[in-house]
């Protein structure tokens, strides 16, 4: 099996953390895990890096990792919080002169053409627009040199992507989990997995859910992501089982 490096790029709910127009506390804000950008995750290969969504600071993201390219790119679904950093992927089709792969659901492609309908169409000589290679997502994508399992969970009422690479799995925006997908998720080192909140959520596993899962699943090691602002790391994480820790932005896992 291929290894390589999943980096979480954003550990935040759609509001992002600190969420506009809301007062935090001095020690809350001085802790950097606890500014958190939108959810994505960038996986490396030995041949490449492959992206899982793009959200709105996709492009501050990539520069705080020093990621100079992206090879292909995962949508989970057409949340806003999940895309609307896609135009910035024009910067890779400029540098590389090419289109970028980008796979999905076919009713997410019909999304990404009416959100960027300039990436399909023609423009003015001179004019650079991001230009997309939408393809569906297939179980299994053989891509920068490791092979990416790609499984359908439940967010609310529409189908979110998940991903398994080798013995870790990255679960963002989740509110049910099939048997047959639970299957697929067995004898994990590392799962990430959506805990959006304390309360429960119509459109999220909330804090109790995530644990319940990560308690059936069992893998070696849990990262809860998808965080909103009731997760604070100068306290919160005292209070988790040894095997869950709080994702954060920036956090590498060996995969």
């Amino acid at each position: 099996m291929a290894s390589g490096e999943a980096i979480i790029l954003g550990s935040g709910t759609s509001n992002g953390v600190p969420m506009l127009g809301v007062h935090y506390s001095p020690e809350f804000l001085a802790n950097p895990k606890n500014c958190r950008m939108r959810s994505s995750c960038l996986l490396k290969g030995p041949t490449g890096n492959f992206l899982i969504d793009c959200g709105p600071e996709m492009r501050l993201q990539l520069v705080r990792e020093s990621i100079f390219s992206v090879h292909e790119v995962l949508i989970t679904h057409t949340h806003a919080d999940h895309v609307m950093g896609m135009d910035d992927l024009r910067s890779f089709c400029m540098v590389e002169g090419r289109e970028l792969s980008i796979y999905t659901l076919p009713r997410y492609q019909q999304d990404i053409r009416r959100i960027f309908p300039y990436a399909f169409g023609s423009v003015p000589e001179g004019v650079i627009v991001p230009r997309f290679d939408l393809r569906d997502a297939p179980e299994v994508l053989e891509s920068c040199g490791l092979s990416i399992h790609i499984f359908e969970v439940q967010h609310g009422s529409v189908p979110c992507l998940g991903v398994r690479v080798n013995d870790f799995a990255y679960i963002t925006d989740v509110s049910f989990i099939s048997e047959n997908v639970k299957f697929q998720l067995q004898n994990l080192d590392v799962l990430v997995i959506d805990a959006v909140r304390h309360e429960p959520h119509p459109n999220h596993f909330h804090f109790d859910a995530t644990l319940a899962v990560i308690a059936e699943l069992k893998p070696k090691m849990a990262y809860l992501t998808h965080l909103s602002h009731e997760y604070d790391h100068n306290t919160f994480e005292d209070s988790l089982p040894p095997n869950v820790r709080l994702a954060f932005d920036g956090l590498s896992i060996p995969i």
